[in-house]
């Protein structure tokens, strides 16, 4: 039995495009009987009953084992799937080795808080962070120096790029040879644009930046894996304005390389179970780098994000806690399903027989 290792570029409905690791060339039969030798590089598969069976769910990205190839068809049936060594819950993406932030320096213009949020939610992944900003070509050399001296500062010296005239395409293309990288960022900065330069003849659909909101429109509807002729894949994920974040207060301060370059230098703060707030005694963290300010802010919803995990675990049987639209939560009375779930018939017959003996 001929079994073949691939990647998963895409999930649809209840198929998979996977991109096999080797390429093979095949003869086969027309029709008409006639032979014909095909490239396969690719296949479209379901997943095994089993797989469905065990829960077994099959992300993009994933590494996978297909059996039974339909090589005329070009099906397949994925039959196992490797453990993964990272997940990414938005966008789902597995096995992903950085995530490539993509922002403008203009149109629309480059917002610090934005751009802030952003780095913070890639960095509470654990995966390496990659920056470029696109649209160089609308801004002056003194603009693009003092945004890079910033960043830098702020520990993610910028890759500038312009998907309008190349400039720092190779340099950028260099860094994503290996691996699978994530391209994420507001919609409208050019990364279906930057796809289609670092993958010819993709053509990814490309939007224009509303001129009423400052912002682009979503091009991009799901996620989808594409090879790099270098080596390595992309995998564009749609647009979206603010990222939740999902990290404890504890965690927090490992998002920003500021806070981590500080508790590195070898000075510890007064207390272990220090947050870095502006009224801890003898705090190391606490000081006056610029994103100080953004991690004061996250701190709060860290909070937040905290106590409602808190109440998710140990939250009684009998009451759920929801959101509400304005924010705040509130507790709801849970539905006890057995109480309106019809006995199985043979649980109705083992209290009959139970009666008859009585």
């Amino acid at each position: 039995m001929l079994a073949l290792i691939g990647t998963v570029l895409a999930v649809q409905a209840n198929f998979y495009r996977v991109r096999l690791d080797q390429t093979f060339c095949l003869d086969l039969l027309d029709e008409s009987g006639k032979t014909y030798s095909q490239f396969i590089d690719e296949l479209l598969c379901t997943r095994r009953a089993r797989l469905k069976k065990i829960g077994q769910q099959i992300c993009v990205g994933d590494r996978v084992t297909i059996e039974e190839p339909d090589w005329h068809g070009k099906r397949g049936a994925i039959s196992e799937v490797d453990p993964r060594r990272n997940l990414l819950d938005r966008p789902t993406v597995a096995n992903v080795d950085r995530i490539l932030l993509v922002f403008a320096l203009a149109e629309p213009n480059l917002d610090p808080h934005q751009l802030s949020r952003f780095l913070v939610k890639a960095e509470s992944t654990q995966v390496e962070v990659l920056l470029c900003l696109n649209k160089r070509d609308l801004v002056s050399d003194q603009v693009w120096d003092d945004w890079r001296d910033r960043l830098t500062l702020w520990g993610y010296p910028p890759i500038a790029i312009s998907t309008y005239n190349n400039q720092g395409i190779e340099e950028l293309a260099q860094h994503l040879q290996t691996g699978v990288t994530v391209v994420a960022g507001l919609s409208g900065v050019g990364k279906s644009s930057l796809i289609n330069l670092l993958i010819p003849n993709l053509q990814v659909r490309v939007g224009e930046v509303s001129q009423r909101l400052g912002h682009g429109r979503h091009t991009t509807r799901h996620v989808e894996l594409f090879a790099l002729a270098a080596g390595g894949y992309l995998a564009d994920t749609p647009g979206f304005m603010q990222p939740n974040l999902t990290v404890t207060p504890q965690e927090l301060a490992d998002c920003f390389p500021e806070a981590r370059q500080r508790l590195a230098a070898g000075d510890l703060c007064h207390f272990n179970n220090c947050l870095h707030r502006r009224d801890e005694p003898d705090c190391v963290v606490r000081g006056d780098w610029e994103r100080y300010e953004h991690y004061c802010a996250y701190l709060e919803e860290a909070i937040v994000y905290q106590q409602k995990l808190k109440n998710t675990t140990n939250a009684d049987a009998s009451v759920k806690v929801k959101d509400t639209s304005d924010g705040k939560q509130q507790q709801e009375p849970r539905l006890l399903k057995k109480r309106y779930r019809r006995e199985s018939r043979r649980s109705e017959h083992q209290n009959l027989d139970y009666d008859e003996e009585q």
